[in-house]
């Protein structure tokens, strides 16, 4: 083994690794992206007080009042109170994009007082695991306080524990509209991004320009195939899913416009950022800058409900994220009013971006 070989391949392949952009993309930027990304979402987690929210059905009695401040001064929870007309907590919260709730009984100051058992319910997401531990643990530890000071710990006070929607709800039942939102994005962003770059490169554009064959119809031939894909895509998931899992998740005709407007969209932001790239290396680079921030601040692996207020707001200019919170809205919740409204915003964004990556994309560079 010679040295200076050694020394000198290691000098020619450091030289080519910082050349290549995508290469130091990955090797260096992409990590500490992935840092700021994770520390922002989990730098809420064990600092900031839970928000839940609660019926009082006991028409605020003294000791619900009591048993409700006792949870306030755990400093884990922060309560915020819902009008008692409110008969379905459950709704009410999937509703409101809420994944915390509690409700207190009517009869709860008697029962107490009586010695005659009682029962919370405690509503939480699945889908945040680590804020449902927080309630669950909050609640169940303020019960045995009450039932021990009272009862020497006969279990008066009970806790119920029912999921956000439905009781039947789990993890994967969220999990696969945030996967197909994934993959609506993904297809569609890396291929164009990919062949616009690739295309503009080889020159093959400009042997497209001399065919028959239009821009638009280019693009619309394309933006068909990635919609088959994506509904392909869409089956399969939902399938294994109920397959394998039984996962709780409706096929609904709320879905389809998610399905047809996020491929236009995608295709249509690809296209666009590898027609302004210089380089097949730029545009993968300015490609994963756009796609990675949708992909983990989206609400496709981690609920939005998590976030910190702040990424919370950067979450809401994603567009990824009125995808992702419309097919939950349509296939878990059955909620037709805020399906409507983000299918209303991913329309709007798919059609301001297809216009302006149509304007910007030419068979032949100028």
């Amino acid at each position: 083994m010679n040295p200076r070989r050694v020394f000198l391949n290691l000098s020619v392949f450091a030289k080519g690794y910082i050349r290549g952009r995508v290469g130091l993309f990955f090797g260096l930027v992409f990590p500490v992206i992935l840092i700021l990304l994770f520390g922002a979402i989990f730098s809420n987690t064990g600092n900031t007080a839970v928000d839940v929210y609660v019926v009082n059905h006991d028409h605020n009695s003294y000791w619900s009042q009591q048993f409700l401040q006792a949870l306030n001064q755990s400093h884990a929870l922060t309560l915020h109170v819902v009008d008692p007309s409110v008969t379905n907590l459950s709704t009410w919260l999937s509703q409101n994009d809420q994944s915390t709730g509690l409700v207190i009984p009517a009869g709860f100051e008697a029962n107490y007082l009586n010695g005659t058992p009682l029962r919370l319910t405690v509503y939480t997401n699945p889908e945040s695991a680590a804020t449902s531990g927080i309630v669950q643990g909050t609640v169940q530890g303020v019960s045995n306080q009450f039932n021990l000071r009272a009862y020497r710990g006969t279990p008066i006070i009970n806790v119920q524990n029912l999921q956000v929607g439905s009781q039947q709800l789990r993890y994967v039942d969220y999990l696969i509209p945030g996967l197909i939102g994934f993959s609506v994005l993904t297809s569609p962003m890396f291929a164009m991004v990919n062949i616009s770059s690739e295309y503009k490169k080889q020159k093959l554009f400009r042997q497209l320009s001399l065919t028959p064959l239009s821009r638009g119809e280019w693009l619309l031939s394309t933006i068909i195939w990635f919609i088959v894909l994506t509904l392909i895509s869409t089956l399969l998931m939902v399938g294994v899913g109920q397959a394998a899992f039984g996962a709780h998740v409706t096929l609904t005709p709320l879905m389809l416009p998610f399905l047809i407007l996020g491929p236009l969209l995608f295709v249509s932001l690809g296209l666009l950022a590898g027609t302004v790239s210089k380089t097949p290396e730029s545009a993968a680079v300015i490609g994963n800058i756009i796609t990675f921030p949708m992909m983990f601040l989206s609400g496709t692996f981690f609920p939005v409900s998590l976030f910190p207020p702040w990424l919370v707001t950067v979450a809401h200019v994603l567009p990824l994220f009125y995808v992702i919170d419309g097919l939950n809205a349509a296939m878990i919740f059955g909620n037709v009013g805020v399906a409507l409204t983000d299918i209303a915003v991913v329309g709007a964004l798919a059609i301001v971006f297809f216009i302006v990556s149509i304007r910007a994309f030419e068979w032949r560079e100028k």
